[in-house]
């Protein structure tokens, strides 16, 4: 045993067909090289196969042993990395225990080794037709010429080993005849067989006629050579090439001497294991014009034909060529006729082999427990989430401003909402504010007309004239709150409401406090003389409104108003609002209102024993919880106009002072 694994690294071997994997390690077997392609290159084209129809649910019959195990692996996991998946997996044995799934299932791949007996593919006589993917031991099926076991392959897509031209062996093969080696044991058997007729030096156990010494393959049915492209004596006759090229390089590389010189050196100084790296590193070509050369394994470039095979009566047997497959260090080329017929006898058309249908857009695959992976079930996207391909595995979230359609399948823009002019709402509040303007705007045109009119010159007239201009302006402001937000309106509004609603307010305390003062000033000794001026009052609203803007420009400077889009309020809408920037700054503006209103309502109480119609102050406890510029309005300056107009009797100087 010691002597057989010394063997091992001292002689290059060179083999036409082993397959097994296990050749590749280079540790074990550093002189093992090989010209048929490795079993891993056979399993990784059946992948190609299914990938290039898009076969996601095959069954899967392998042989019992390392062959069929590293088949069922590889397939497998090939089939889950592109989302397919095995119906069924099982062992060729005889008898065969069929999976309950193999009657569902179209296509079958059949992955034995060549040295499975045939005897167990009688098992599968009694299936009904199937598209069958086989591989190279199908040429031992044609061979064996069993009716029923052709009747059930026959249409199969299988790969064999790509076949070649062997310079002059055909004019060798017809010509070949006993007479040239006589005394050839295995010749005299080969003829036997061939031409049902014993040698004389053997027992005739078929027909007492002898063969003819001199009859030639040309007179025998040797169809299953084909056209003489062979497969596996070509791979034979490379690796002798290949041998017979790394002695000729290694022949070249002795020193220089005739020739004689050259093989005595050979024979004396050349090592049996010398020869390795000679055919390590070789290449060549044969006819017409196949490059072989083997790489860091000592594999050949993977050369595959896929064919179509089919059994037609009388033992007949047609394979086409429909495609092929090759791997090599420059990349992996897969091409198949898709022209050809490729589903006869069985098939019109292209086997649709999906567990379940594919989910459409606008779903998702949900795996159902228990089953394989590629079974799935189809879950609509939920709103918000669109897929837009078949068998999509997940859905996606639509960006924050968009929102999914109504078949999920794509992202459609979100409706934009906010308090715009089309609206019932935004017209009504815009229809109210124009009106309330307008009449604002008329109560500023009566006080202009009846200037010099009693009820006026005692209401004030220059502060309730700026009083009215400040209403006006709050009213106009509603306008900048309906509408679509832009960021001046943001800036603007609460800032210019808060300013002229200052004015409005500060307006009434002043006439307040002028009244207060003017009443007072009366009383004997009284300090409040020097106040009397029709000046005070202006600089008071001035004053306040002062206070008023400066916190309004901290507000600007450090933390202003803004623009915001609200995405996540509501689901398939974005809401556009203002968003105030500083709460502290909002609160500032609204207390510093609240403040003034709240100096009017005391300076009202404090003047409670004064004539009503000189106590405006007391009017902004009721606008303060009403429509603030209106109940001013409507308090302060609609009965000055109820006498202007229906009472004009009462507008008179005497009047006024009387009732006063």
């Amino acid at each position: 045993r010691i002597t057989f694994l010394l063997s091992l690294f001292v002689y290059t071997k060179i083999s036409y067909g082993a397959m097994d994997p296990v050749f590749n390690d280079r540790t074990q077997f550093p002189s093992f090289y090989r010209t048929i392609p490795n079993e891993e290159a056979e399993m990784d084209g059946i992948v190609q196969i299914l990938k290039h129809f898009g076969w996601k649910w095959v069954g899967l019959i392998i042989s019992d042993d390392a062959t069929g195990y590293r088949a069922r692996e590889r397939i497998s996991k090939e089939l889950v990395s592109r989302g397919g998946c095995l119906a069924f997996s099982a062992l060729i044995t005889f008898p065969f225990d069929f999976p309950k799934e193999i009657k569902k299932t179209t296509v079958i791949v059949l992955f034995i080794s060549r040295e499975t007996n045939l005897v167990y593919l009688s098992s599968l006589y009694d299936l009904p037709p199937k598209l069958w993917i086989t591989t190279s031991f199908i040429y031992n099926v044609i061979m064996l010429n069993d009716q029923e076991m052709e009747f059930t392959l026959n249409g199969s897509l299988s790969l064999l080993i790509q076949e070649g031209e062997i310079p002059g062996f055909k004019q060798f093969f017809y010509t070949f005849s006993p007479n040239n080696y006589p005394n050839n044991a295995l010749i005299a058997y080969t003829w036997h067989l061939l031409f049902v007729c014993p040698f004389i030096d053997i027992p005739m156990s078929v027909t007492k006629e002898t063969c003819p010494g001199n009859a030639t393959f040309s007179e025998a049915d040797v169809s299953v050579y084909g056209d003489h492209n062979y497969r596996v004596t070509y791979r034979v006759y490379t690796a002798v090439y290949a041998l017979a090229r790394a002695l000729h390089n290694l022949y070249s590389a002795q020193p220089p001497a005739n020739h004689w010189g050259k093989l005595e050196s050979l024979k004396h100084k050349v090592k049996p294991w010398q020869i390795n790296q000679f055919v390590r590193n070789v290449t060549f070509t044969t006819f017409p014009n196949d490059t072989h050369s083997f790489d860091k394994y000592g594999d050949p470039p993977a050369q595959f034909n896929i064919i179509k095979l089919l059994f037609l009566p009388g033992d007949r047997s047609v394979i086409t060529k429909v495609g092929n497959f090759n791997v090599s260090d420059h990349g992996t080329q897969f091409y198949i006729n898709n022209s050809a017929d490729l589903w006869g006898p069985h098939f019109n058309m292209t086997p649709e082999l999906l567990c379940n249908a594919p989910c459409a857009p606008g779903y998702r695959k949900s795996k159902i427990e228990g089953a394989p992976s590629c079974c799935y079930d189809c879950v609509p996207c939920v709103d918000g989430e669109i897929s837009n391909t078949s068998d999509a595995p997940s859905c996606f979230r639509c960006p924050g401003y968009e929102m999914s359609n109504k078949q999920r399948t794509a992202c459609v823009p979100k409706m934009i909402n906010y308090l715009s002019y089309e609206e019932t709402l935004g017209a009504s509040l815009a229809s109210i504010a124009l009106v309330l303007f307008l009449t604002t705007s008329a109560v500023q045109g009566v006080f202009v007309k009846y200037w010099e009119t009693p009820i006026v010159r005692a209401n004030n007239r220059n502060l309730s004239c700026l009083l009215l201009i400040s209403l006006m302006l709050c009213f106009l402001c509603t306008l900048l709150f309906i509408g679509r937000p832009t960021q001046i309106c943001c800036l603007l509004r609460q800032v210019t409401f808060g300013v002229v609603f200052t004015i409005s307010v500060s307006s009434v305390l002043a006439k307040t406090l002028t009244v207060i003062i003017a009443f007072n000033a009366t009383k004997p000794g009284s300090k409040l003389k020097k106040c009397i001026s029709s000046q005070v009052p202006i600089v008071f609203v001035t004053i306040c409104s002062l206070g008023k803007i400066g916190i309004c420009l901290i507000w600007m400077a450090f933390d202003p108003p803004f623009l915001e889009v609200d995405i996540f309020s509501e689901r398939n809408t974005i809401i556009l609002q203002c968003n105030e920037g500083s709460v502290t700054f909002f609160f500032c503006i609204i207390g510093y209102i609240g403040t003034l209103a709240l100096l009017s309502f005391i300076a009202a109480f404090l003047a409670k024993d004064f004539p009503d119609r000189f106590i405006e102050a007391k009017n902004i406890t009721f606008s303060m919880w009403g429509s603030v510029a209106a109940g001013l309005l409507g308090c302060i300056f609609a009965p000055k106009c109820y006498i202007i107009f229906l009472r004009p009797q009462l507008n008179t100087k005497v009047t006024v002072c009387r009732i006063h």
